[in-house]
């Protein structure tokens, strides 16, 4: 890990910089797939799980069969951690609840809004190296809680041609309405247009590979909308003198072995800490099933070395990390100071990996320092908000002339007709 001490204020932007690919050819190659999918429908995506999954499937739906037998397949406490999970997820998304008022802006105009589900919503889950059960929880428990009628769900299958037996117990679990075995470009371009077999939805939610962020952002041009842009996952750490050097090097390498194009950050103001932590990193680096992708992610990462506090905060917000763990004696009091992260950390044991599993929390969030402008998804990423209004005459007596002039001074003749007529009838009564 690149150690940086007391670096320059006009460095900070430079440093804060993700890892940056040359998408050219991959732009080209996810268009075409897309559009083959388009054209044809379930013999493309069959044929691109044949090529890329290396799977011979006669049907992408996954059976009623299949769903019991991966009931039967997981275990009985892993399936009790899963049901944790989801209530947990369930009762903090549930606190989300939009309550609508209604609001006299003037007498006799009265304006409200109704939170109305998205109809039909598809969810994303990777398989690979790391099937995310998880994520079916984050993405289906506040969908089915909003009261989305359909929620679909495409997740690859293995070579087996079965999908992992946790993501269909957590799907279950969650309530998703409709499974099917595709992956990558091809099951997102499925849920952009619709096949045979995938119905079309209307938002589509989920994490993955570069590949997949690709199709996302260019099915979300003209077909469909999705959760939010992202990149690979990054968790900044804050430490001062108190902090767990053992505790931190954990947190960084949690981060580190999601995949090698991850990026983790420790800020801090102790220079032994930096020492600490990086012995720490290199002891428990090697016991990891996963040292090769956490090394290289580490590669893109940086321990740094700050003044103060306030500089530690300052940097922090500029990085604007997907995950912010602050393990300071004074957590609660810079906690205040967050304006930019997608999930804050707050204390010792507040490790990461609480919220990606079980805090309740949800855990997909805006990386790539998209959280400047982006929130992770939440109750209202699966909601619409529709504004309605209603006048009386009184309402008409009270806004009608200042629609007729914004209207006439806006040039647009027919709006202000609109208004006219009707404040002419109202007069008409008056006589």
């Amino acid at each position: 890990m690149n150690i940086i001490k007391y670096p320059a204020r006009t460095d900070w932007q430079t440093m804060v910089e993700r890892p940056h690919l040359d998408v050219s050819q991959l732009n080209a190659t996810v268009a075409a797939v897309l559009s083959d999918v388009r054209q044809r429908g379930d013999e493309a995506v069959k044929g691109y799980e044949l090529k890329f999954d290396h799977v011979d499937l006669s049907s992408l739906a996954v059976s009623q069969e299949e769903m019991e037998e991966a009931e039967r397949t997981v275990g009985r406490n892993l399936k009790a951690a899963i049901e944790l999970a989801h209530d947990n997820i369930r009762k903090f998304h549930e606190a989300q609840v939009f309550r609508g008022k209604k609001v006299e802006t003037q007498p006799g105009v009265v304006c409200w809004q109704k939170s109305v589900a998205i109809e039909r919503v598809g969810l994303y889950i990777p398989g690979g190296t790391a099937p995310l059960f998880s994520t079916v929880l984050m993405l289906a428990t506040p969908a089915k809680i909003a009261g989305c009628a359909e929620i679909v769900l495409c997740t690859p299958p293995g070579r087996d041609g079965r999908v992992n037996p946790a993501i269909l117990v957590a799907a279950r679990v969650a309530g998703v309405s409709q499974i099917f075995k595709a992956g990558g470009v091809q099951a997102i371009g499925a849920m952009a247009y619709g096949t045979e077999s995938v119905p079309k939805v209307f938002k589509i939610f989920g994490p993955g590979n570069q590949y997949v962020m690709a199709a996302k952002q260019q099915v979300s041009l003209h077909d469909v909308a999705i959760d939010m842009p992202a990149g690979p996952s990054e968790v900044c750490v804050l430490a001062d003198e108190t902090a767990r050097p053992d505790f931190v090097a954990a947190d960084l390498l949690s981060q580190a072995e999601h995949g090698s194009d991850s990026q983790v950050l420790l800020i801090t103001t102790s220079e032994q800490m930096l020492y600490d932590v990086q012995a720490e990193v290199s002891r428990q680096l090697d016991s990891l099933p996963r040292k090769a992708i956490a090394l290289q992610a580490l590669e893109n990462s940086q321990l740094v070395l700050v003044k103060d506090k306030d500089e530690m905060m300052d940097l922090a917000n500029t990085y604007a990390p997907e995950h912010l763990i602050i393990q300071t004696r004074d957590f609660e009091k810079l906690g205040a100071r967050v304006v930019n992260a997608g999930s804050v950390f707050l204390g010792k044991y507040a490790c990461e990996s609480a919220g990606d599993y079980a805090s309740g929390t949800n855990h997909t969030l805006p990386t790539h320092g998209y959280a400047t402008a982006y929130s992770g998804v939440n109750l209202d990423s699966y909601c619409r908000k529709i504004t309605f209004q209603h006048l009386t005459e009184e309402g008409i007596n009270s806004i009608g002339k200042a629609v007729e002039l914004m209207a006439g001074a806006e040039q647009l003749d027919a709006h202000k007709n609109a208004m006219t007529i009707r404040i002419g009838e109202i007069e008409k009564k008056r006589d």
